[in-house]
């Protein structure tokens, strides 16, 4: 049952293949490792990967990155260049039975002098009861691990795994790369792509960083027997865009609200715009980003913009009302106003202060003379004695202490010299004279 998962190079013929030629993709596949294109900071000489087989000290793995960047052929690769047989399961069709046969098998081998390089893909989709299956193999040397993963290994496996594997992020495909792969694939063809000049390099870009979805897209293209070359009008007429990868509730998630967030607070409209756009292109719920534009008119802008948070929950309003397309306007002019406002952090900075200080002060008591005293026990306990009714102090302003008896004074509002909180600046820092002058 084992040999059902076997990849290896030494299974014996392979099965007739289906009528047909073979794929761009598979034919175009590296031979070896110097032939993979991109992955240098990986592969190359001094990097990691590089390292391990110079010394011959060959550790399980993690390759962590996204699809059509080589890690089924890095690792199909390293089984050849490291005399080991190579074993192919994937998480998503494989149970607990189907494991212990692949380890049984992996035993044999190993009690015969032949080691196991087992090539995970999608490891993360095994349960942490499963990844701990591994452990023992990948102790006594039964099997290599190299697993392969699109998710963060920091969340999605277990430590025990990880400390027994190296984690190597594989990068996209650059446009570069990209090329190149392209004239390997012309090549391989006996031909040049018929495309022009710009269409050449939309195609590169449609691909999204995914070599084998771009010798997908060469495939067809291949076809076109029309006069001339195609146009980027063409292709898109003929192709469809590779959707961008976006993941609503994975780590993509937030690092795209994250980088839109940091723009916002940058300054930078035009970044801020296109974080937005690949959020909403990516299928992500308008009703989220009104909620975090708000949050960043609160937490960014503060008081130094009085019309920014008003600005937001209105275009949050607009939007429930129009709904999609329409609506998303106004979250993108809202992304607009706030890029470009006058930034301030101190009513958040003042907020986690006063936080921070209530935390530690614990249950301390008003002052007597700001707490009311609606019984005559209350009064006789000097509750409310000697409070100053500040409409009748000179300025409107007494200066008492409205702390805790014996707390000292706390500063936690520091109002920039930006925007309307210049004028609020100019405010704390009178009723601080005042306060100083009259002994308070």
């Amino acid at each position: 049952m084992a040999d059902l998962f076997d990849r290896g190079d030494d299974d014996g013929p392979a099965p007739a293949a289906a009528a047909g030629p073979r794929p761009l993709a598979d034919r175009l596949r590296p031979q070896s490792l110097a032939e993979v294109i991109g992955q240098e900071h990986v592969l190359g000489p001094d990097a990691p990967l590089g390292a391990m087989l110079a010394s011959g000290n060959l550790s399980s793995l993690i390759f962590w990155g996204p699809p059509g960047v080589g890690k089924t052929t890095i690792a199909r690769l390293l089984a050849r260049e490291t005399d080991l047989h190579f074993v192919q399961i994937s998480a998503i069709f494989t149970g607990v039975p189907e494991l212990r046969k692949v380890f049984e098998a992996a035993k044999i081998r190993h009690r015969n002098g032949q080691g196991t390089l087992l090539f995970v893909d999608e490891i993360h989709r095994f349960n942490k009861a499963q990844q701990d299956g591994f452990l023992p193999h990948m102790e006594d040397g039964t099997i290599l691990l190299v697993g392969a993963t699109t998710e963060n290994p920091s969340f999605e496996l277990n430590a025990a795994l990880l400390s027994r594997a190296q984690v190597l992020v594989l990068e996209r495909l650059d446009l570069a790369h990209l090329e190149l792969l392209a004239q390997r694939a012309e090549k391989e063809l006996g031909r040049a792509l018929p495309l022009d000049a710009r269409a050449r390099e939309a195609l590169l870009e449609m691909s999204d960083g995914d070599g084998r979805a771009l010798l997908n897209l060469i495939e067809q293209v291949t076809g076109w027997t029309g006069e001339g070359k195609l146009t980027t009008a063409d292709l898109q007429k003929r192709l469809t865009r590779r959707a961008t990868l976006y993941d609503k509730s994975g780590e993509e998630h937030y690092n795209l609200i994250s980088a839109l967030h940091k723009s916002v607070r940058g300054s930078d409209p035009d970044a801020a715009l296109y974080w937005l756009a690949r959020m909403l292109a990516g299928g992500e719920e308008p009703r989220y980003l009104a909620r975090r534009i708000t949050r960043m008119a609160v937490e960014d802008i503060g008081l130094a913009d009085m019309q920014a948070q008003r600005l937001c929950l209105d275009a949050w309003e607009t939007y429930e009302r129009l709904g999609s397309p329409e609506g998303e306007l106004a979250l993108a002019e809202a992304v607009i106003y706030l890029a470009l406002a006058p930034k301030s952090n101190a009513a958040y900075g003042a907020y986690k202060a006063a936080m921070a200080a209530a935390k530690q002060s614990g249950s301390e008591p008003p002052p007597k003379i700001i707490r009311n005293a609606p019984t005559k026990l209350m009064k006789e306990q000097g509750y409310g004695a000697g409070y100053e009714y500040d409409h009748e102090a000179e300025d409107a302003f007494s200066g008492q202490n409205y702390f805790p008896d014996g707390m000292k004074r706390g500063v936690y509002y520091l109002p920039v010299d930006r925007g309307f909180e210049r004028d609020l600046k100019k405010r704390v820092d009178w009723f601080a004279g005042l306060r100083e002058k009259r002994g308070r």
